[in-house]
């Protein structure tokens, strides 16, 4: 009855023995799936490979050819774009304001109802919050053949 508790170090050296020796018949089995994997393995990298490179020069044509050139341009105009009536409406509501009249005068000089604001003059309108939006703003409008325009910012020439 005086018999010590296994020591847990020698009951999982124990346990992985038994688990790391499989019967005769499933090594001559799984020989032959290791071997057949290292035939097929070669083949598969160089495709992978391959694959690889076509991304990169598929991605490094992507990044030489910027945006603009996707749409194909119509009409293009610069305007500078007064706020003033902005600043007669209470300070809570001023750059949503300056949006709206952003927005009307593009329908009214490019005669389209498609309006897009890109995120660079949608900053640019919202850099000072909520309550003192620019008093002036330049932009670039940019329509394409199916009649949207793109409000860019100006950039300097």
């Amino acid at each position: 009855m005086s018999e010590k508790p296994p020591n847990p170090e020698e009951v999982v050296e124990e346990k992985e023995q038994e688990t790391s020796e499989p019967p005769s018949e499933e090594i001559e089995e799984g020989a032959e799936e290791i071997e057949e994997t290292k035939e097929e393995a070669p083949a598969e990298a160089e495709t992978a490979a391959e694959e690889k490179e076509a991304a990169e020069g598929e991605e490094e044509e992507a990044e030489a050819e910027p945006e603009e050139e996707e749409i194909e341009v119509v009409e293009e105009r610069v305007y500078t774009i007064p706020f003033r009536r902005v600043w007669a409406t209470p300070r809570g509501k001023r750059t949503p304001r300056a949006s709206r009249i952003l927005r009307n005068f593009v329908k009214r000089h490019m005669k389209t109802e498609d309006v897009e604001i890109s995120n660079e003059v949608n900053e640019e309108l919202w850099a000072k919050s909520i309550k003192r939006p620019p008093r002036q703003i330049s932009v670039r409008l940019v329509k394409d053949k199916e009649g949207r325009v793109i409000v860019y910012p100006a950039t300097a020439a």
